[in-house]
């Protein structure tokens, strides 16, 4: 089973080594895939190095009120008393065939708009702080021995003590039904984190950031920077990015979110502290087949969207960051000597404690100068593409500003400085 790291900053498997979280959104893949289509999708993500696939139990989009595809709703009378045991077997399938692919399950109890507040969402309100915890004991102990990382919450932020007591609740069953074997987060709202609502609760093991579809160059790295500061230490990581295909902030005037908008959420994120990252596709989340787009304004269908680049680019981060000692990293900006930037030009650098390595993400290609006096020797220096996971080296080198092979619109660079010796 997974756990915190000793330094509380990372998650580790069960033999102590690190795991990096590499997530997938698929929120309504027990709800509208069958298990052909299933199987498609599970393997194409494991072809592609994720290792947590984000699926919610009672879905969003009519949960309570639409069957799966074999014709089936998760409860009886809309009771969390009463599971219905064969929509649960499809579920179990799910979960079996990902951890066969060396997969976990980052699993949602339920979408919040079951919880509340009902501020958008179909709902209905089922849940109260007495079936909530029955609930939890009833998915734990039936997933106790699967790969599994909980994820409360659901695209809602607590707005009453009332709402966190139900969630506490569920939290409790949880850990009643599995002994605390499985890790537990909470999934917010857009532009918040966890760490406002729940960071103190016992059963909180790492946060959860949403930093959403609002706007272009979404500054992840300021929410994950400020729960990275918090007390007591918590791992912290970007559940729900902006998806690549999502119309920006909801309006197709605006544009979509590309591939690079993606890359930028994951590095910022990682190299302000985070303990992995989770990307997302607008079709793949809904698994969108055709017809009406809706609001979230689908243009090819979740098969389509399974060849979008940012999904195969994922693994290039995965790579890089676990190619140098992963527990003993940490996010520091004082090596950028030259301006930071803001927007697409932002820079984020991040190191190891003892300096024998370090990584500095340039979004836009842009030179960058940096502090080599901190290095205990004169490191030697490469270009990381985030694109095709390439490595090009700088040899010689005497200056300490860095100009990346390109630059310019999706011409990101990692710049890699290894100490001597290292």
């Amino acid at each position: 089973m997974l756990s915190v790291s000793p330094n509380r900053r990372f998650i580790a498997n069960s033999d102590g080594s690190p795991f990096f979280y590499l997530g997938d959104t698929a929120w309504e893949l027990f709800h509208r895939l069958n298990r052909e289509d299933a199987n498609r999708y599970l393997e194409d993500r494991a072809a592609k190095r994720f290792t947590v696939i984000q699926a919610v139990v009672i879905s969003e989009f009519e949960g309570l009120e639409a069957p799966n595809a074999y014709g089936d709703l998760p409860l009886h009378d809309q009771d969390p008393a009463r599971p219905n045991e064969t929509y649960f077997r499809h579920v179990d399938w799910i979960v079996d065939r990902a951890s066969e692919l060396g997969m976990h399950i980052g699993m949602l109890p339920t979408w919040a708009d079951k919880v509340g507040p009902m501020s958008w969402g179909t709902g209905p309100e089922v849940f109260t702080v007495a079936n909530a915890a029955d609930y939890g004991r009833f998915l734990a102990e039936r997933y106790k021995d699967a790969p599994i990382i909980w994820i409360l919450g659901g695209d809602r932020n607590p707005a009453s003590p009332e709402h966190v007591a139900i969630w506490r609740s569920m939290a409790e069953g949880l850990t009643a039904g599995d002994g605390g074997e499985h890790l537990r987060t909470f999934h917010p709202q857009g532009r918040s984190s966890s760490a406002s609502f729940v960071h103190e609760e016992d059963w909180l093991d790492f946060n959860m950031i949403q930093s959403g579809h609002h706007e272009l160059n979404g500054p992840n790295y300021q929410i994950i920077e400020a729960d990275y500061s918090r007390v007591p230490a918590k791992p912290i990581l970007d559940g729900e990015p902006c998806y690549e295909d999502h119309p920006v902030n909801w309006k197709p005037e605006l544009g979509h979110f590309s591939d690079w908008d993606a890359r930028k959420a994951a590095y910022w994120s990682l190299f302000a502290g985070s303990c992995g990252h989770t990307y997302g596709a607008n079709s793949i989340f809904q698994f969108w087949t055709g017809g009406d787009p809706g609001k979230f304004g689908a243009r090819r269908t979740w098969q389509e969207a399974l060849d979008l680049p940012g999904s195969s680019q994922m693994r290039h981060a995965r790579a890089l960051i676990e190619s140098r000692p992963v527990f003993d990293r940490v996010p520091d900006q004082s090596l950028i000597v030259s301006d930071v930037g803001a927007g697409s030009d932002h820079v984020r650098a991040t190191r190891s404690t003892d300096y024998s390595y370090a990584f500095v993400y340039l979004p836009s290609g842009s030179p960058v100068t940096i502090d080599l006096a901190a290095f205990p020797a004169p490191p030697a220096a490469s270009w990381f593409d985030p694109r095709s996971g390439g490595t090009l080296p700088i040899d010689p080198w005497t200056n300490p500003t860095f100009s990346p092979p390109s630059s310019g619109p999706g011409e990101d660079w990692v710049l890699v400085l290894d100490s001597t010796g290292t």
